[in-house]
């Protein structure tokens, strides 16, 4: 066979729409590829934050089973007395704060906290003993280890553990997501015909049809969670709007003030005495329909004084309705007046933040209960594999066709691409797994402990690129999906000589969420296992144009292709 020196590629310019979109899906999907796995596959985790913060605080966990069997405390009937302790602690311990907040029934102990403003920012809190009032010091220190837990996961998804500008280099990123999104749609003209064909074994075909079927399959969920993304941060994406209506200074504050305090008076200068606020508990909960969850005290003393009371969601409420938004009801104390009511599932301030924290429930599955997070966690499996597959497939297509993009600078350019692959995917998994180990190997008492846990994951996430780049891409695909198995398999073990606990313990006290951390971890193992076993067993193949150069006698610097994992 010869190769015809005349034949051309089309470029995007001239071939079309369709190639176009073609062009841009490609690029535009390949350099945020790595970041956009490691956001959804983060993103994905975090779904179950709370069951991954209990599996990384044992203490916590057989604490709470020690307790299991006990059964639930009676229904609260002393709040009155409790708001009364309260008011009591706050009045002297923190009498100038401009806001106090009482959580007169603290589930499920039933216990009492207060929560106030602190005069440099921020909240404090307290929690207090039900029948003195008393501030209780909790002694935790030293036998409880710290830890981000699952928030770890949160932190990443969001802002990268990089604050403002975490955020930033998210929201560009997602931008970018939608157009590879609307592209990669205009370019599969076939694509509900694609989701039903997988060819297995072939290579390059069976990349793209993996990349496509998991594309399709969780297609609306992927714009779903992506708009709703930037919509979550809309403000600083686009401050414009806020900077028009609040000026240059204090802006954030003055918006969140109006979004969070609405209708909050300003303080007379007039003392007034606070008075019993269980009857306005009563008349509040009458309004909402819901249990009084909260009760927070706006300028307290002061004649300008108001109460607002939040009711609680319970499960079944979140069933019927995406809104997180509680009951709320508030009443000027001077007058006993009832000046504003919402209830659940309403907005204080109109359709625009209703809008908003109904996107924010729906990027946070914040509705739905559990089944719903399972469908959001196997939706941000398949969306992670989307990425990963396409940043492979990316790497199989151009070596099998080597386009030459870079000129002589091609293979080492593919090569980078290839090292990233391997630390973004298999490596990320790795730092992933490896923050759970480090949560039981790292000493209890040390100081800024869960600090060293997140440098951790970060210094075996950098590790595995090292080793990428050092190792040849066949074995550093083997030896990093084999370590990935052999982490995620033997956490149970871990486990059980760190802690004692074992997943038998945890199903006979009927701790679900530490038995299915650690059965999601054997899950990925054995995928990962399976992974490794495929990329060990699989050949390295000469590219088709490597191929046909040699048989047209031309000389290339580069005959064979190591195999692609």
């Amino acid at each position: 066979m010869s190769v015809n020196p005349k034949k051309t590629v089309k470029s995007p310019q001239s071939g079309g729409l369709r190639q176009a979109m073609a062009w841009l899906h490609t690029w535009s999907g390949l350099w945020i590829s790595w970041l956009l796995f490691a956001i959804f596959l983060t993103g994905t985790l975090s779904v179950f934050e709370e069951p991954i913060g209990h599996w990384m605080q044992p203490e916590h966990a057989l604490e709470e089973a020690a307790h299991a069997n006990e059964p639930p405390p009676p229904k609260v009937t002393d709040r009155a007395h409790r708001l009364q302790l309260a008011l009591a602690f706050m009045d002297k311990a923190h009498p100038k704060a401009d806001m106090w907040e009482i959580w007169p029934v603290q589930r499920p102990e039933q216990g009492l906290s207060a929560y106030w403003f602190q005069p440099q920012g921020g909240y404090g809190s307290a929690d207090l003993d039900t029948l003195t009032g008393k501030q209780i010091e909790h002694g935790h220190a030293g036998v409880q280890r710290a830890t981000q837990g699952g928030h770890h996961f949160v932190d990443f998804h969001y802002e990268l553990h990089a604050g403002r500008i975490g955020v930033w280099i998210v929201g560009i990123t997602t931008m970018i997501m939608l157009v590879a999104l609307v592209s990669g749609v205009i370019t599969h003209k076939r694509i509900f015909k694609d989701f039903f064909t997988f060819r297995p074994a072939k290579g390059q075909r069976s990349w793209l049809d993996a990349h496509n079927a998991v594309a399709v399959l969780t297609l609306p969920f992927q714009f779903m969670i992506a708009y709703t993304g930037l919509v979550f941060y809309a403000d600083d994406y686009v401050p414009a709007p806020v900077v028009a209506q609040y000026g240059m200074q204090n802006t954030k504050k003055l918006f969140m003030a109006d979004w969070n305090d609405v209708g909050k008076p300003a303080r007379t200068g007039q003392p007034l005495a606070i008075p019993d606020l269980e009857p306005f508990a009563l008349r509040a909960e009458q309004s909402i329909g819901q249990e009084i969850r909260a009760v927070v005290l706006d300028n307290p003393n002061d004649a300008s004084m108001r109460v607002c009371m939040y009711g609680w969601n319970e499960d079944s409420e979140l069933l019927e309705r995406i809104s997180a938004n509680t009951g709320r009801a508030c009443y000027a104390l001077a007058t006993g007046v009832e000046t504003a009511v919402r209830r659940p599932g309403d907005s204080d301030t109109g359709g625009a933040a209703l809008t908003r924290t109904v996107m924010s429930n729906l990027h946070m599955v914040g509705f739905g209960g559990i089944s719903m997070r399972w469908l959001y966690f196997l939706c941000g499996l398949a969306g992670t594999a989307m990425m990963g597959t396409g940043a492979i497939l990316f790497l199989v297509k151009r070596r099998q066709k080597s386009l030459g993009e870079f000129g002589a600078a091609t293979p080492r350019v593919y090569r980078l691409v290839a090292c990233l692959n391997i630390a973004a995917i298999a490596g990320l998994a790795i730092a992933c797994i490896g923050f759970l180990w480090a949560s039981r190997l790292i000493p209890v008492g040390l100081e800024q402990r869960a600090g060293w846990e997140v440098k951790a994951f970060f210094g075996i996430w950098f590790v595995t690129l090292l080793h990428a780049c050092l190792r040849s891409e066949k074995r550093a695909w083997i030896e990093q999906l084999g370590l990935l198995a052999a982490l995620c398999l033997l956490l149970p073990v871990l486990n059980v000589l760190s802690t004692g606990d074992s997943l038998l313990a945890q199903f006979a006290r009927g701790d679900l969420e530490s038995a299915g951390v650690e059965l999601c971890a054997i899950a990925f193992g054995l995928l990962a296992a399976l992974g490794a076993w495929k990329v060990h067993m699989r050949k390295d193949k000469p590219a088709r144009a490597a191929k046909s150069l040699a048989r047209s006698g031309l000389r290339t610097p580069n005959t064979t292709t190591e195999n692609n994992a």
